[in-house]
């Protein structure tokens, strides 16, 4: 008896809310199929709701900030969210491409070239093997594509 009026009392709660209307989940995705390697750009995206961020399995990116200019790291499918973790900034220094290394403190500046050992985003503390001595020096990469060493 007594549930029987529990139960009455929430079907008449719930009957004078209305039905719930669940606030759109807009997240970016591609309008074609982006391919490990290349760059994001604008007019590839577009926007889909995805109902709740429940029912994504993934942690998306959630804006189209996030993902514009940035390199894929995988495919990307149309119409799918976009995990974070698929774009990647992109690389200024290549594995095995010679690099301008430059040292500057003060009123000095030394340049010089090196081969790179590894990739490196903007930023990135990557390594390299003069190519003069061979010694193995690291430096953080530029927006230029040269590597910055030492000094200040």
């Amino acid at each position: 008896m007594a549930s029987d009026k529990v139960s009455a009392l929430f079907a008449a709660v719930f009957a004078a809310a209305g039905p719930a209307v669940a606030e759109p989940y807009l997240l970016p995705t591609p309008n074609v199929t982006v391919y490990p390697g290349e760059v994001v750009k604008d007019e590839m995206l577009g926007e889909r709701d995805f109902g709740s961020p429940a029912l994504v399995r993934i942690k998306p990116a959630t804006s189209r900030a996030a993902l514009v200019g940035k390199v894929a790291r995988r495919t990307l499918l149309p119409g799918a969210a976009i995990p974070a973790n698929a774009v990647a900034e992109p690389k200024v220094v290549a594995n095995g491409a010679k690099v301008r290394v430059v040292y500057e403190q003060g009123g000095l500046s030394i340049a010089a070239y090196a081969l790179a050992l590894q990739d490196g985003g903007v930023g990135d503390v990557v390594s390299l093997r003069n190519i003069e001595t061979g010694l193995v020096i690291s430096g953080a990469a530029q927006a230029d594509g040269s590597v910055r060493i030492g000094g200040e």
